[in-house]
């Protein structure tokens, strides 16, 4: 089915509010007939694509709506990028009409592209003759670019069916109550900022936008507007935390509360859970290319595993979960041998929402359908999969394979260390060594010495790192991802 019938279904209560945008608040009907309208200025335009730069807020399920009601799809771009950067990217898109907030609107105006501001858009998208047609639900709805922190950006083309099958599989019509709110703060060019666009406008609660985070507005909103759920990355939660211990707020509508996009320190979960004892917390774990979120830890995981005195079950707060309806996982070696439970390796995976399609390349999915995550990881006798990051990662150190993860859990939970990131650095002798980087507690001024026999009394001599450098916070993307590559050139730099 198209995107553009989650829409059509939500209107069938047409006076609920939708969105919430700063100053600008529309219902459900509002929405609809604005995306009948954004469809004509797009359908008018002869545009073959739909290019997004901006914040997002109402614009993105407005725009995804109106590409979807054109047949058209929806790139939002990442708003952070240089002019350049952006221009290159618009040059990879067929026929794009370019809307733009006038902050970001210089940049891709010049480059014989389409331009329309966000404003204007909008108000076309009132006065503008309706359009509506329903894609097949095997085009393409929506293109997002992945990171291309280390290499050329790939396209990923989410058809309508995937997209839908991910809504329609995980989230059940209408099922919120009339109250409930959604406080949205991711970026839009990411699949969660798609995603939460897409699935809360279909179970129906109001979707109330954050575009720029700051820890005290969020909680403002969340006490304003009634937000019952909401979904942060892990920087997100570690400010939302240090404020609400600062201040002392409550927040007594919050029920849900979902954490992803890299793995969060079991430090912080476990302070944030004895924080909020009566909000349930979700770990959700997914990936661009397969329509958002593939595995979830529950709330009634979360305290489960905090409350166990049982090692296999105290140790799934660190797991993402189990995998959502439709979605199945294998692990593989390198062989590409399917591993049982407790065995490491590379995760694949297979579900109608799973993509697996670039432009410019075609589908990288198996003869079977499965999609290479390049992620390594474990999952337990009871089925919780655990994520160790991605195989890039892996130090090679004396011929041995060592993933960042396992070191990086064992440091955070010292005292004296607040976050911490783990990379492999080139060596002569040992082909790359260990490197640990630090942020130390509030107060603390740890001993590089000390942290590592920390870790070496518990993992083997081989793990432990050989340096240990300190900073006041890792570089981290809008997602929460830790930039590797920013702390190696760093690390580098710094011994030529």
């Amino acid at each position: 089915m198209s995107i553009a019938l989650l829409l059509e279904m939500a209107s069938s209560n047409p006076d609920r509010t939708a969105v919430v945008s700063g100053e600008l608040r529309l219902t459900t009907g509002e929405l609809s007939a604005l995306a009948d309208g954004g469809a004509g200025v797009i359908a008018a335009s002869g545009a073959s694509h739909v290019a997004y730069v901006g914040m997002g807020g109402a614009m993105l399920p407005l725009l995804l709506f109106s590409s979807a009601r054109a047949a058209v799809p929806v790139t939002p771009l990442n708003y952070r990028l240089s002019a350049d950067g952006l221009r290159e990217l618009i040059d990879r898109l067929t026929q794009p009409l370019v809307v733009a907030d006038d902050e970001y609107r210089a940049m891709v105006e010049g480059a014989g592209k389409q331009v329309i501001g966000s404003d204007e858009f909008l108000a076309a998208a009132h006065t503008a003759e309706p359009a509506a047609e329903f894609a097949d639900p095997e085009d393409v709805g929506v293109v997002l670019f992945t990171s291309g922190t280390t290499s050329r950006p790939k396209a990923v083309e989410l058809t309508h069916n995937n997209l839908t099958s991910y809504i329609t599989g995980t989230v059940e019509f209408d099922s919120a109550e009339p109250g409930d709110a959604a406080l949205i703060c991711v970026p839009p060019y990411h699949i969660a900022g798609v995603s939460a666009a897409l699935s809360n406008l279909y179970a129906g609660r109001k979707m109330v936008y954050l575009p720029q985070f700051d820890a005290a507005e969020w909680i403002r909103l969340v006490r304003d507007e009634g937000v019952t759920s909401a979904t942060v990355v892990p920087t997100m939660l570690d400010r939302i935390v240090t404020t609400l211990e600062t201040q002392g707020t409550a927040l007594p509508t919050l029920r849900s509360l979902a954490y992803g996009g890299s793995k969060v320190p079991l430090p912080l979960v476990r302070k944030a859970l004895d924080l909020l004892p009566d909000v349930g917390f979700v770990n959700a774990y997914g990936l661009t290319e397969t329509s958002s979120t593939i595995a979830v830890l529950g709330p009634d995981d979360h305290r489960e595993a905090l409350a166990s005195a049982e090692d296999a079950v105290l140790r799934r707060l660190g797991s993402v979960g189990q995998p959502v309806p439709g979605i199945e996982v294998q692990i593989r070696d390198e062989n590409g041998n399917v591993l049982g439970p407790g065995e490491t390796g590379e995760l694949y995976v297979r579900g109608e929402q799973v993509s697996g399609r670039y432009a410019e390349i075609g589908s990288v999915l198996d003869a079977e359908g499965w999609f290479p995550t390049k992620d390594v990881a474990m999952v337990d006798e009871g089925g919780y999969l655990f994520i160790g990051g991605r195989s890039d990662d892996t130090i090679i150190r004396g011929g041995e394979n060592i993933a960042p993860a396992e070191i990086e859990e064992v440091l955070v939970e010292h005292p004296a260390v607040h976050d911490c990131a783990v990379f492999g650095a080139e060596d002569p002798q040992w082909g790359q060594i260990i490197v640990a980087v630090v942020v130390p507690a509030d107060g603390a001024s740890p001993d590089p010495d000390e942290l590592r026999e920390y870790v070496r009394g518990q993992l083997r001599g081989s793990r432990t790192p050989d340096r240990v450098v300190f900073r006041d916070e890792l570089p981290t993307s809008p997602t929460g991802k830790v930039l590797r590559r920013e702390l190696v050139d760093e690390f580098t730099a710094a011994k030529s």
